[in-house]
């Protein structure tokens, strides 16, 4: 039964991926490449595999904390992990479909704040499920440097 839980967290996170990838592919050949590129954007296929592994360990440390003995705090920071996955879905929608870079950045910085609730709670939980959400919380600083960047020269 443990491993049917680690797959349905693994489902839910690459099913994000899978929907805001689909935004973010379809508007990298046209809009996207219209934009000023900041001198910190990685290359585009850099994108890919370093979402991968963010979604895969996010769903590892959720699963961790899923594990963990039912409490008001596995409660509260599953259901934050939830809000910021609904964040990190919406990011893509209003950068990518809604080419609002502004209105990106101010989510992106609530994003932010969440992944660090996340991270912290889930360090009261399990250790090691806030070190596999680390990157992910770096990564998303250095996304919104970038986004931050975008917007500044577009």
């Amino acid at each position: 039964m443990r491993w049917i839980s680690l797959i349905c967290w693994i489902g839910l996170c690459f099913a994000v991926a899978g929907v805001s990838g689909s935004w973010t592919a379809s508007e990298v050949p046209g809009w996207y490449r219209t934009l000023a590129r900041p001198a910190i954007a990685p290359p585009d296929w850099v994108f890919g595999p370093v979402w991968t592994l963010l979604y895969a360990l996010m769903a590892i440390a959720a699963w961790r904390v899923w594990e963990s003995p039912a409490s008001p705090l596995r409660t509260w920071g599953l259901a934050l992990f939830l809000a910021q996955l609904l964040l990190n879905f919406a990011w893509s929608w209003i950068f990518f479909h809604h080419h609002a870079l502004g209105a990106a950045l101010t989510e992106i910085v609530v994003l932010w704040v969440a992944i660090g609730a996340i991270t912290l709670v889930f360090g009261r939980i399990s250790p090691a499920a806030a070190w596999l959400m680390a990157p992910y919380w770096a990564w998303v600083t250095f996304a919104s440097v970038l986004n931050a960047a975008f917007w500044r020269l577009n």
